[in-house]
């Protein structure tokens, strides 16, 4: 099979998986949710064993890191609809922290070109995390999903151009 026919199968595999996590945004985010407490606790019980292996200073910081990282893990794990809320919670947090810097930017970029640029997008970080707080208990069991199924629809169409791409030569 030639590179391009495995992007343009990646991309479609991928775009599917979008489309029925926003079919059910709800599912997605709780199998979202799920899956991240897998990886926090294998990554918490790495970083228990990497303490308990090794002999340098940081063995006790290390060791309860990683306990705290299993536990989160198992926390999201025991009940991953309440996880939602946790992660959506840090989400829009992240959202109006950014927004937050992208204005603060704009107000020392303001004589430049790009000064609008991050006043917009920073205004609009800010006023929609605005929104997602005014609403969390709506919103932020759908949150997750929402933005779950949207970046796997995305990374679809990102691999079908690249696909698209690659079948015509690449760069012409």
């Amino acid at each position: 099979m030639l590179s391009w026919k495995r992007w343009l199968f990646a991309g479609i595999l991928s775009s599917a998986f979008g489309i029925i996590a926003l079919a059910n945004v709800v599912a997605a985010a709780i199998a979202a949710v799920t899956l991240t407490g897998i990886l926090l606790m294998l990554a918490g019980a790495a970083q228990i064993y990497a303490a308990l292996a090794g002999r340098d200073d940081n063995r006790v910081v290390s060791l309860v890191l990683g306990s705290l990282t299993f536990c989160l893990g198992a926390l999201l794990i025991a009940d991953p609809f309440a996880g939602t809320f946790t992660l959506a919670l840090l989400l829009t947090a992240i959202l109006a922290v950014a927004g937050g810097v992208r204005l603060v930017l704009a107000w020392s970029m303001r004589r430049t070109r790009i000064f609008w640029i991050f006043l917009l997008t920073g205004a609009a970080s800010v006023l929609i995390a605005g929104v997602i707080l005014a609403n969390f208990a709506e919103v932020s069991p759908i949150l997750i999903g929402i933005l779950f199924g949207v970046e796997l629809l995305g990374n679809g169409i990102a691999l079908i151009a690249l696909a698209l791409f690659l079948r015509l030569g690449g760069s012409r």
